[in-house]
């Protein structure tokens, strides 16, 4: 089976790979993330992936769109869906070149993190496949998250701190900065 793995941060991929270099399929690492903000976290997650991808030797395409315009425009109106746009534009893409390029199947690495909405993320990817006529392989790594997160320190990888899009940063670092609120005299 030839794959076209949508890989949101080189982290995130290093138990996938694994995983589907043991079952013997032939891989490709596919790089669409416009969710990603700011730019200079877009710029070092990518240049991580492509650093990370060149060393295991994973054949890697890459769409360079920085998005941040067309993001903050489609999830505006409703930031708490924001993740459903998110899945849908990134697998969107993924489906879009796999189709076109001969792939199989197309995934994503989305699936190894217990912070995703993996009911979401296959739902949104079986009805793209199905609308691109193309499989959607569907493979839950949360078991492998923190093996994989550990791999990635042991590799030197980025390790960034939120999801990705300007809305988790907000919600990762206000929680732990204890929120922004300060008392005025």
């Amino acid at each position: 089976m030839k794959l076209l793995l949508h890989i949101c941060c080189a982290p995130c991929s290093v138990k996938c790979i694994e995983y589907f270099r043991k079952e013997k399929i032939d891989i490709t690492g596919f790089w669409y993330n416009p969710n990603i903000h700011p730019l200079t976290e877009y710029t070092k997650r990518l240049e991580t992936l492509i650093e990370y991808a060149k060393r295991i030797e994973l054949p890697l395409e890459v769409i360079d769109y920085y998005g941040l315009r067309t993001f903050v425009k489609n999830v505006a109106d409703d930031v708490g869906a924001r993740c459903s746009y998110c899945y849908k534009s990134r697998l969107n893409m993924t489906a879009e070149y796999a189709r076109n390029n001969q792939f199989d199947a197309f995934s994503t690495t989305l699936t190894i993190s217990p912070y995703q909405k993996h009911d979401l993320i296959r739902e949104h990817g079986d009805e793209i496949g199905e609308s691109y006529e193309i499989k959607f392989l569907y493979k839950d790594f949360r078991e492998s998250f923190r093996t994989g997160q550990a791999l990635a320190r042991e590799n030197n990888l980025y390790m960034q701190k939120y999801c990705g899009c300007i809305f988790s940063e907000e919600e990762r670092y206000s929680k732990s900065a204890g929120g922004f609120k300060k008392t005025l005299k």
